[in-house]
């Protein structure tokens, strides 16, 4: 007898103590500290970026346009409106200069379509001169550029269902069942390049590389892709020039 009515308090008690408890959800925000020091400049210019890939998407064009765009709502620094710069004629014309004959303008592919195209381009980031006259044209701002390569992607991946058996009885289980099945989609990769537009240095760079597949018989158009995997790197982007803050909850117990 004792030991029911202690069992009964027992019970009591629990259902009292979750009548009792109210969960509170409190919204909250975890700050990121910027990863570069963008104290020195009040204005910022997407100037372009050497791109190639995919035909569908130009790449230059469209990664300057979405970059301004946020850089507008979410940063502080002054977005500079003006025309792309021709970046790969500026790095042809700077191969020129730097080595004589034909072999200067052959050394640079006319388009790029891979990695090693674009390797080929890089000298010109490097060319402190040039960044500076930038810098000195738009009253020393803090200049972004960079490669951006879009390629259509193709691959066989292994796929796992399940699969209902019976067996003589009659009882039914799963199996896994592993197939090969085609895979489309798109690759995105290459390096944001944030220069002073002081000194023409380049104070810091980041590489990315992305990638979204789809099942083959999947139509997706290459913009939507591009724009898709895009905003998977805008973040970490926004995050270099200035303190981002993440939003989450936390849950609370009364």
């Amino acid at each position: 007898m004792t030991a029911r009515v202690a069992r009964l308090s027992s019970i009591a008690a629990v259902m009292l103590t979750a009548a009792c408890t109210n969960y509170y959800e409190i919204p909250i925000e975890t700050p990121i500290r910027a990863k570069l020091d963008v104290g020195a400049f009040q204005r910022v210019l997407v100037a372009g970026f050497i791109a190639g890939g995919s035909e569908d998407v130009d790449g230059n064009l469209e990664t300057t346009r979405l970059l301004r765009s946020q850089l507008r709502t979410k940063s502080e620094l002054r977005v500079i409106d003006a025309d792309v710069l021709p970046l790969m004629e500026v790095a042809s014309d700077g191969r020129s200069v730097e080595a004589s004959g034909p072999a200067a303008q052959s050394a640079l592919p006319a388009e790029i379509k891979d990695e090693k195209d674009l390797d080929a381009y890089e000298h010109v980031f490097a060319n402190v001169e040039y960044w500076k006259k930038i810098g000195e044209e738009y009253q020393q701002p803090l200049i972004v550029t960079g490669t951006v390569l879009f390629t259509p992607q193709q691959r066989n991946q292994v796929q796992q269902t399940e699969q209902e058996v019976y067996d003589n009885l009659g009882r039914r289980r799963t199996l896994p069942v592993r197939r090969l099945v085609e895979r489309k989609g798109f690759g995105l990769s290459g390096r944001f390049i944030f220069i002073d537009g002081r000194t023409g240095a380049t104070l810091h760079s980041q590489s990315f590389v992305e990638q979204v597949l789809y099942d083959a018989a999947r139509q997706t158009p290459a913009l939507s892709s591009y724009f898709e995997l895009m905003d998977r790197l805008i973040p970490n982007f926004l995050a270099t020039l200035s303190s981002q803050k993440i939003k989450g909850t936390r849950i609370l117990l009364n």
